[in-house]
């Protein structure tokens, strides 16, 4: 065996490290150019990288949200439930529920979406219009479509939830009609369900509506056709805003050369009341347009170069609750990314730490029923407790929906009664536990909302140990219930509840590595 000097060695292993080095730090620089380029969260940017295109696999090692073909769920998808205790009894076995879970309420459902895409107007040359949608039209795409508001010139009453916005014609393309295919997906004829009450009008025009000049208006950024839910309540509005995002995952297989998650897009919002909501800063997360509404092309023809109809209210958002498959298993992946997005998107801080309390939010309401009689009897015992730093809030007008947000990101333990407010635990941390103080007679609501995003739920156990202000017939229906009162708490019970919360925050290895980080070295660790 020949000699080989050791320096020789020591330079061989200078230059592969210094090569190393150079090749990590062309990929973070990368990476750091590619966050800010998207705007999207850096966990983000490698699945979106493979998403757009395969070049960029190295950035991601094989990196997928869960959707695409050939996605290895196990080993890359961004990330995957759990389905603690037995199996459903609805299932046969744990991996059919698991699976089941998945293509219903985590990016599966958005695999479905794409794979359910049918042609329903079918471009026969480069430049002509195209439709395709999902089963029962549910969420469609289309290029180069004409839509016509001339009608709306002699219409005075006000429009929302209308399935009679369009007319004959009135939507339409240069492109083949499969006017059978198109009346077999009718079968969701609603408001809020699909966008069957709009394309069961679209025709097949003769001549392309861009080039032939039929148009007033030509919209070449990417539009978005939205139909809201209540806009003044955060459970109902989210789910607008959560299908809005789900939605542009499903648009990324349509082939079209654009960022579906850039922010030159345009929303019209299908109604002719004013947009307002206190929720409406969540729109700059996508776009850094100012909305439209039915009344922006009153009297014009329009012609959309590229048009999305997303999914609506009634569908992923609100479909899941008081389901068995809920119930057995937890932590979406979708519902953990549209967290994550918002919070990044609207550019949501998060805090350091300087000591190792818990974050405890309690959420006051200034409302007519739900109130905490003895809210102020609890938060006392509350803020004698050294285990916590303690914060009364109220969501309400006074604060605006980003502050509100701030307040959540940064709270380990919320506590709050029954109402769309605790809609908050979406933007939660994944270590955190929500305390609906009282579940008012729904208990799978917030249960359910909790076990989709991944955050731990508690509520009240024993109903001999809270008291009722009266039965709850103020609400002038004629009938008792539960959620038109208010209520008093036993304050020992209340506390061994929240201590109950704590714990189980205090055994996340999230919030111990978060403490373990921003605590002093002499500081006791938990």
């Amino acid at each position: 065996m020949s000699y080989i000097p050791s320096y020789l060695f020591k330079n061989v292993f200078n230059v592969l490290t210094t090569s190393f080095f150079i090749l990590l730090l062309r990929a973070t620089s990368f990476l750091y150019a590619a966050c800010n380029e998207f705007n999207l969260p850096a966990a983000h940017v490698p699945y979106h990288l493979n998403r757009l295109s395969h070049d960029a696999a190295a950035v991601g090692a094989g990196a997928c949200w869960g959707y695409e073909d050939g996605c290895d769920l196990e080993r890359n998808a961004f990330s995957m439930p759990v389905c603690p205790g037995e199996h459903s009894t609805y299932v046969k076995d744990k991996e059919t529920q698991l699976r089941t879970f998945f293509n219903q309420a985590d990016f599966g459902f958005i695999r479905q979406q794409i794979r359910e895409q049918t042609i329903m107007c079918e471009p026969l040359f480069q430049g002509d219009s195209s439709l395709e949608c999902s089963k029962y039209l549910r969420f469609c795409s289309g290029r180069n479509i004409m839509i016509n508001f001339t009608d709306f010139l002699h219409r005075r009453e006000p429009v929302r939830y209308h399935m009679d916005v369009l007319k004959e014609g009135e939507i339409a393309g240069h492109c083949k009609l499969h006017k059978e295919v198109l009346e077999d997906e009718l079968g969701h004829l609603s408001p809020l369900q699909s966008w069957a009450p709009e394309l069961r009008f679209f025709r097949e025009l003769p001549q392309r509506p861009i080039d032939s000049g039929m148009c007033d208006v030509v919209v070449t950024q990417p539009t978005v056709l939205l139909k809201l839910d209540a806009s003044v309540n955060m459970y109902h509005h989210f789910c607008d805003f959560f299908n809005l995002y789900a939605s542009l995952h499903v648009n990324t297989s349509n082939g079209q050369g654009y960022d579906p998650f850039g922010r030159d897009l345009q929303i019209l919002i299908w109604e002719t009341y004013k947009y307002m909501s206190p929720f409406a800063e969540t729109f700059e997360a996508f776009t850094k347009n100012p909305l439209w509404d039915l009344n922006t092309f009153r009297g014009k023809t329009v012609c959309f170069k590229n048009l999305m109809l997303p999914l609506l209210p009634r569908m992923i958002f609100g479909l899941f609750y008081n389901t068995p498959i809920i119930q057995g298993c937890e932590k979406s992946g979708l519902f953990r990314a549209f967290s994550e997005f918002i919070l990044h998107r609207l550019e949501v801080p998060f805090y350091e730490r300087n000591n190792s309390k818990i974050r405890l939010t309690f959420l006051s309401r200034g409302t007519k029923y739900r109130r905490v009689l003895n809210e102020e009897e609890l938060l006392e015992r509350l803020n004698e407790d050294a285990r916590f730093d303690v914060q009364s809030v109220s969501y309400g007008s006074q604060m605006n929906f980003r502050q509100q947000l701030e307040i959540t990101r940064n709270t380990d333990l919320f506590i709050g009664m029954h109402g769309a407010g605790l809609t908050h635990i979406l933007f939660l941390p994944n270590w955190a536990t929500i305390f609906e103080l009282y579940n008012c007679e729904d208990p799978t609501c917030y249960l359910d909302l909790a076990r989709l995003r991944g955050v731990n739920y508690i509520t009240w156990e024993k109903p001999e140990k809270l008291q009722a202000e009266d039965d709850g017939r103020g609400s002038g229906s004629g009938g008792a219930y539960a959620k038109f009162t208010n209520y008093s708490f036993d304050v020992d019970e209340f506390m061994r509840l929240v201590h109950k919360a704590a714990d189980h925050v205090e055994k996340q290895k999230e919030f111990r590595d978060l403490v373990k980080k921003y605590l002093p070295e002499n500081h006791q660790e938990l």
